[in-house]
């Protein structure tokens, strides 16, 4: 557990071919279901602080109490997991940490007090679901994202987790567009 920022709750991989990967996660992890977002929902994104249009397909999926998250970038709009792809990177990109909305701005506060420098930020599921990927990274595979969890965010994630619980192999893939 990191002492500033809580438990790891999401292991985020930055691939090139969506498909691949999650026939990868279910016929050879046995990970599952995934839920697909082709064009995920992220607002008002911005890259070192300047909007950006940005498209990327993810796929979420539940592993114990691992959250397993793959996205593909699908213009060329910049980001960090362009970046990645850029440097010849492909896998493992993110561990993301979530905290409740309220404390998240003290969070992020404290994040920023330690030197921790915001790159991307945006919105997912709703306006009030933020989040940032700090630019600080040792060694690819270790950016880290910080998450506000709300109550809209908590239900989408609950929701996937639930679904892994007992799953049989059926209905591998549910597309959620």
């Amino acid at each position: 557990m990191s002492a500033l920022f809580g438990p790891v709750r999401q292991l985020g991989y930055v691939v090139r071919d969506l498909e691949a990967a999650m026939k990868y996660w279910v016929e050879v992890m046995r990970v599952g279901p995934f839920f697909h977002f082709e064009r995920a929902p992220l607002l008002d994104y911005r890259y070192r602080g300047t909007p950006q249009d940005l498209w990327i397909s993810a796929a979420l999926a539940q592993c114990g109490s691992m959250q397993i998250e793959l996205i593909q970038p699908r213009n060329e709009a910049p980001s960090m997991w362009k970046d990645f792809l850029h440097a010849g990177h492909e896998g493992l990109q993110h561990i993301a940490f979530w905290v409740d909305e309220t404390h998240y701005d003290a969070k992020l506060a404290q994040a920023q007090e330690a030197g921790f420098r915001v790159c991307m930020s945006a919105s997912t599921v709703d306006a009030s679901g933020r989040l940032v990927y700090f630019e600080q990274e040792a060694h690819p595979g270790t950016v880290v994202e910080l998450s506000c969890m709300t109550p809209s965010k908590k239900k989408v994630f609950d929701a996937v987790a639930e679904a892994a619980v007992g799953w049989d192999g059926k209905d591998p893939i549910r597309r959620l567009d």
